[in-house]
């Protein structure tokens, strides 16, 4: 699994840290940023229901 962040698009809803905090984080502005050695997901089963959970579509989920 490969984990992409859109940050044209990003707006900091914040919901992806929320909802799969072992992998997603936000930076000092309040934009979504992958934790480090998280790009792959680190097999956290909630990293899809973040991406879907983002009210922009910042956040793809790439097998």
């Amino acid at each position: 699994m490969r984990i992409g962040i859109d940050k044209d698009v990003c707006i900091g809803a914040g919901q992806c840290a929320l909802t799969a905090p072992g992998v997603f984080t936000q930076d000092d502005d309040g934009f979504s940023e992958l934790l480090p050695g998280r790009a792959d997901g680190a097999g956290d089963p909630l990293v899809r229901e973040a991406a879907r959970a983002c009210p922009v579509g910042a956040i793809a989920v790439h097998d």
